[in-house]
């Protein structure tokens, strides 16, 4: 694993980084720094670990609506007589629903009346 130098609010971090995740990582971090910039920028709050955890509360609510903008996009753009996403799709649209999708599907077995 290499590791990166990033700035996020003008501080220097050491970030370990998967190989060929550097793209990712850099989008990641330009994303958070935004994010603590503009809390910062508005004035009101000024501790760091506060400007972060609001940072990471802004990003998380946003992450939902990034995942249906980016589903819909995709919808658009496929022929209207292109089969209709399946379950599937949307588990590799975005690997956190498919854990989750598991993880009901385990807890529910085959007891359907819970839904």
């Amino acid at each position: 694993m290499k590791q990166l130098e990033v700035q996020i609010m003008g501080q220097s971090y050491l970030l370990r980084c998967p190989e060929n995740g550097d793209a990712r990582l850099l989008e990641a971090v330009s994303k958070v720094d935004a994010a603590m910039c503009k809390i910062r920028d508005a004035g009101k709050i000024k501790a760091r670990d506060r400007i972060a955890v609001l940072a990471a509360l802004n990003l998380a609510f946003e992450l939902p609506e990034r995942s249906a903008s980016r589903m819909q996009t995709h919808a658009e753009a496929q022929p209207q007589d292109a089969a209709a996403p399946t379950e599937a799709d949307a588990e590799a649209a975005n690997p956190q629903l498919g854990a989750l999708l598991q993880r009901l599907d385990a807890a529910l077995g085959h007891d359907t009346r819970r839904l």
